[in-house]
């Protein structure tokens, strides 16, 4: 670095700054990260390096220079009259305590440190007249944000009017739990809808929708920490406005304590640093704040950051391992997603092999190639991802992964609809797609149809007994018996499981219709206002727009659906073999029809959200059977923290393991 001339580093600079950039474009404007953060801090940190060297190179358009997120156009703008900054980063306990000799030197003695989790989220600003919320508007470049008021609005734990007629400003973090973000990924997922990279952007593409049902239809959470003005409140320090944000209405972690010194800070990082896998909600490190008001006066701020507070990053979880293939598979949708399989190994306490790539852009960015050596994380502490490739480890025979141009299922030619970056092939007659199909409307949250899984329909599409959903209520016992397995007793079953689905509630058969964007959720409240499919068969545009929480997309994906000659063909056949078609509500057969439903089951480790008795009670009354030990028989293991020897020996025997997230989506699906 010493040796590094000014016009040497005039040249790196030029390269610096528009790579980061690009990727700030990315992250805030798009929310579709194409860097780890680890990765984007790396190169941001080097280029505070060059320009420390060499201010006369600083720039107005630097991105050391601006703060956080870039406004969307299509919305209103809001100017903060006290300006949103951004936060000071350190990555060591070395740079930790730097930031604390500098306090302790400003202000000649030890201080008290208000210390927060970082929630991974996206900032948020709510302005409150005389106790009433009338404007939410999101931190953009920290002067000029968007105004999301009727957005912000739609999230539960915010409030619309305060304890207290008050007048001011609140500040705080929007995020997505971990539960939300899987729910809501696999119903794009499901929809052939582009999923979220991480909890932080799936948090940050539902708050900026220009249609607030959108926005209603996803659970967002906030924690609030910043009161902007004190005048009148008598609070003095930080832990104070906590405390007094909580009396006003507002959702506040409970994990924020305050201690003397960096002791008790380095306790706080080093507990949550082993447990934020346990968390609900992302966090990506750990806040230091000086707990004395007017001490934060004092310090005051620099053009981007406060002097008093800093952020502490935890390092990524990374493991090591080599990519061995890139397979596609193919949704219901038509859309393909690639995916790395690779040598396993241990990630975030669980042994990884596959890691989706997204989508074809992904793989050109990251350059990712069969017989790489890859860092793999898990995005939002959740998903496996390829964090980059280890270029130094590359084979020298290395080429570049193949893009297919044809559907590997059809061989029809795959495209890009409309601004899609994935990969789609649009053969209705796809097999792959198909069978997708078929599993989709037998699918427990669709038409129920038990005992009628993957396995089943390969074999019933292979042998030709069935291609489009109508055929599944033509099978007969004769058909059945062709079946690998299948005797007297299994397929009474299945045809009796077939027959009782003709009466449910009409619900399930939208939704397991597969129409592009309509989830479970909607299909339920498209049946209670339509009463019927032939109602919402005729309905218009304009009429759909009239149903709460409907939107545009929505709408329209279902007009266009209903306008094709093959789909009335296909409602007509499925009438024409006694499908209910009417909103009944949901259908009693199903509700002791559960994921536990006939299941052996055993409970081992801590559970956090579930005392053990009460669950085992839960569970039997959904039809399960509770056992203490894991044998041959045992269906699904419940695995807390420190599982041990149970979870050894189910791993061993194959048995279905489900940890408590998991769990608590199953039993929320039976609520």
């Amino acid at each position: 670095m010493a040796d590094l001339t000014k016009e040497q580093a005039s040249q790196e600079l030029d390269k610096i700054r528009p790579q980061l950039n690009s990727w700030r474009d990315a992250y805030y404007t798009k929310d579709a990260p194409v860097v780890e953060d680890n990765v984007y801090d790396k190169l941001y940190n080097r280029l505070l390096e060059i320009e420390q060297m060499y201010p006369e190179l600083v720039t107005p358009d630097s991105p050391s220079q601006q703060v956080g997120d870039v406004t969307l156009p299509d919305f209103n703008k809001v100017t903060h009259d006290i300006p949103m900054l951004s936060m000071g980063d350190v990555f060591s306990e070395e740079e930790l305590a730097e930031f604390n000799d500098r306090i302790e030197k400003n202000v000649g003695h030890e201080v008290d440190y208000n210390v927060e989790l970082k929630i991974d989220g996206l900032s948020l600003s709510l302005i409150y007249e005389n106790g009433i919320l009338v404007q939410g508007s999101t931190r953009g470049n920290g002067t000029i944000g968007e105004n999301v008021t009727e957005n912000v609005k739609t999230i539960k734990d915010i409030p619309q009017k305060l304890s207290r007629p008050l007048s001011i400003e609140v500040r705080g973090e929007c995020f997505m739990s971990k539960k939300e973000f899987l729910r809501l990924n696999q119903e794009r997922e499901n929809e052939g809808q582009q999923v979220f990279a991480n909890p932080r952007n799936a948090a940050a593409g539902s708050l900026r929708q220009l249609d607030p049902k959108v926005t209603a239809s996803r659970k967002l959470d906030t924690f609030m920490y910043t009161i902007v003005t004190f005048d009148g409140m008598n609070v003095t320090t930080q832990h104070q406005a906590l405390e007094t944000l909580q009396e006003l209405g507002f959702n506040v972690n409970p994990t924020a304590q305050v201690t003397t010194g960096l002791k008790g800070v380095q306790n706080f990082i080093e507990h949550y640093g082993e447990v934020r896998d346990d968390l609900d909600y992302g966090i990506d490190g750990v806040v230091l704040k000086v707990d004395d008001l007017a001490l934060q006066q004092q310090l005051g701020n620099t053009v981007k950051v406060p002097r008093w507070e800093i952020a502490y990053k935890f390092p990524p979880e990374q493991s090591e391992t080599v990519v061995r293939d890139i397979t596609w598979t193919i949704g219901r949708t038509g859309v393909l997603t690639p995916t790395a399989v690779m040598d396993p190994v241990q990630l975030a306490g669980t042994t990884v092999s596959r890691a989706t790539l997204h989508n074809e852009d992904m793989i050109r960015q990251k350059d990712v190639r069969i017989g790489d050596t890859v860092l793999l994380h898990k995005a939002g502490d959740i998903i496996p991802e390829v964090s980059q490739v280890v270029l130094k480890k590359r084979p020298k025979d290395s080429v570049p992964a193949v893009i297919p141009t044809h559907c590997p299922y059809c061989d029809s030619e795959l495209i890009h609809l409309e601004d899609e970056v994935a990969l789609r092939c649009i053969n209705p007659k796809c097999p792959a797609q198909v069978k997708e199909q078929l599993t989709h409307f037998a699918s427990r949250n669709a038409m129920n149809i038990d005992g009628l899984g993957p396995k089943i329909i390969e074999q019933l599409y292979t042998k030709e007994l069935v291609k489009d959903v109508a055929d599944i209520y033509k099978l007969t016992a004769d058909d059945l018996a062709t079946l690998d397995g299948f005797k007297e007793k299994s397929i009474n079953n299945l045809l009796t499981a077939i027959d009782n689905s003709k009466s449910n509630s009409v619900e399930r058969l939208i939704f397991g219709l597969g129409i592009r964007h309509v989830g479970a959720k909607a299909g339920r409240i498209l049946a209670e206002n339509f009463g019927s499919l032939d109602e919402l068969m005729s309905a218009s545009k304009e009429e759909i727009l009239e149903v709460n929480t409907m939107g545009e997309i929505i709408a329209d994906s279902i007009v266009t659906y209903f306008a094709n000659d093959d789909v009335k063909k296909l409602i007509n056949e499925l009438k024409s073999v006694s499908i209910n078609m009417n909103f009944i509500g949901s259908s009693n057969s199903n509700e002791t029809n559960s994921h536990f439903t006939d299941k052996i089951i055993v409970i081992t480790g801590t559970l956090q959200n579930y005392k053990r008795s009460q669950l085992s009670e839960k569970l039997e009354n959904l039809g399960a059977k509770v056992t203490s030990s894991v044998t041959k028989k045992t269906d699904i293991l419940i695995a807390g923290e420190k599982a041990g020897s149970k979870l050894t020996k189910a791993q061993q025997l194959g048995t279905q393991i489900i940890d408590e997230t998991t769990l608590s989506e199953y039993l929320d699906d039976e609520e």
